[in-house]
């Protein structure tokens, strides 16, 4: 019989990853609520179309790695490939601008592409970001750029950089993709076919190419874009380094850096941790302040950036053999039909008004190997019963560090515990 497997480029998350996704998911949101960040939920599809005017229809993402499909209605319908589009779209359809005019948003969220699936890049993956939409003023490029970096100081990630650069107004787009192009075509036979192709359909993504060769004809050849920078722009990107400068936080001007999705404008910025090696970017954000009129909303700016989990955690250099453990407060150790009932009623008296995690033994196994089970969930107590204890009215209480054992009476098992049980240890 046929045995099914996972498809390529996705990932299950088993109980031993789940705990690790949940402590780091719950850092996120505290760490959003202190900054006055909302978190917002999306459809995990949306109409394809919002997509292709949103991120670029000469994007790799929409040409080629997008999953979509005509639906039975004949809509063409598309799962998320990014964030940033649903957010501004459901902005705009719920009329946020009116009940503030500032929204600062915030999601944790799964995502989809089709691309060759790579250590930390996978088909179905996770993303946690945010997105500040009203203030077109630097101190907000300033305030967003400082908790991207502040949130991996917190996870305690080494060697950060934030790159940052300004690839102005939109006005100036057109202009430079027509420069960058005319100083690039005569050296065109010198790129890879890939930025060949892109040169002219969206030549800012050449900056993306990690080929060496590409990359020495773009440091030789190619014009920067700072060179049709207008004053505006230039004030208003030395005042988003002055207030970085201010919060000390630590840059590096990367004239190169233009992000390849069309909505960007103005500030662009991406922040990397040096341990990654080569692949070294853990998230990247910027400007978009012509996005929420292109999808059929008031002229608004906003700034936001998106950041990769499963990048986190390569940074984090957590492995099969690091993860945290199963954790269960109480093992029962159940042996016959009677002590199972016991320890269902008993259990189920714990977890409700004291907030224990108890797990009771379902299988019928012996007691070495339901002691066994109990070290395997990381168990803090092995709480056993069997005939002899229920005729005794007690329960033998077993602390799985020390290995002490004591018997308590049945009704007195929950003065083990405090009345608010807030940790896991021996010491309750």
């Amino acid at each position: 019989m046929k045995k099914f497997q996972s498809i390529k480029g996705t990932k299950d998350l088993l109980p031993e990853d789940t705990i690790l996704w949940r402590e780091v998911e719950m850092a996120i949101h505290n760490f959003m609520q202190l900054y006055g960040y909302g978190e917002i939920r999306t459809p995990v599809f949306e109409q394809t179309e919002l997509f292709a005017r949103g991120i670029g229809e000469g994007t790799d993402i929409v040409s080629k790695e997008m999953y979509s499909w005509i639906d039975q209605g004949g809509t063409n319908l598309t799962l998320k490939p990014e964030l940033t589009a649903p957010v501004v779209r459901s902005y705009i359809q719920h009329n946020l601008s009116g009940k503030s005019p500032i929204n600062r948003l915030y999601y944790i969220d799964s995502l989809f592409r089709r691309e060759r699936p790579q250590k930390g890049r996978l088909r179905q993956f996770h993303q946690f970001g945010i997105e500040a939409i009203g203030s077109e003023y630097p101190e907000q490029d300033a305030e967003v750029i400082s908790m991207a970096y502040k949130i991996y100081e917190m996870f305690g990630v080494d060697e950060l950089v934030v790159k940052i650069n300004s690839i102005g107004s939109p006005e100036i787009r057109q202009p430079y993709l027509q420069a960058l192009r005319e100083s690039l075509e005569s050296h065109s036979d010198k790129l890879c076919k890939t930025c060949q192709s892109r040169l002219g359909k969206n030549a800012l993504r050449l900056f993306d190419c990690k080929s060496e060769s590409c990359k020495g004809v773009l440091d030789k050849f190619a014009v920067t874009i700072d060179t049709l920078l207008t004053e505006e722009d230039k004030k208003h990107f030395q005042s988003v380094l002055k207030y970085l400068d201010a919060m000390k936080i630590p840059y590096i001007h990367d004239i190169k850096l233009v992000r390849g999705l069309d909505y960007y404008t103005r500030t662009t910025f991406e922040i990397a941790s040096r341990k990654l090696g080569a692949q070294d970017a853990l998230c990247g954000g910027g400007r978009y302040d012509k996005l929420v009129e292109e999808f059929g909303g008031k002229p608004t700016p906003a700034i936001g950036f998106a950041a990769g989990i499963e990048r986190l955690f390569i940074a984090l250099d957590i492995d099969d053999t690091n993860k945290p453990l199963p954790l269960t407060d109480v093992y029962f150790v159940a042996l016959g039909d009677e002590a199972v009932k016991v320890a269902f009623e008993i259990a189920e008296k714990l977890r409700l008004e004291k907030g224990i995690a108890v797990t009771v033994e379902t299988l019928q196994r012996s007691m070495k190997a339901q002691m066994r089970e109990a070290n395997r969930n990381n168990a803090q107590f092995a709480f056993i019963i069997g005939d002899n204890e229920i005729a005794a009215n007690k329960i033998i209480v077993k602390t799985m560090k020390s290995g002490e054992q004591q018997e308590v009476p049945i009704d007195k098992i929950d003065e083990l515990f405090s009345t608010e049980h807030d940790c896991n240890c021996s010491d309750c």
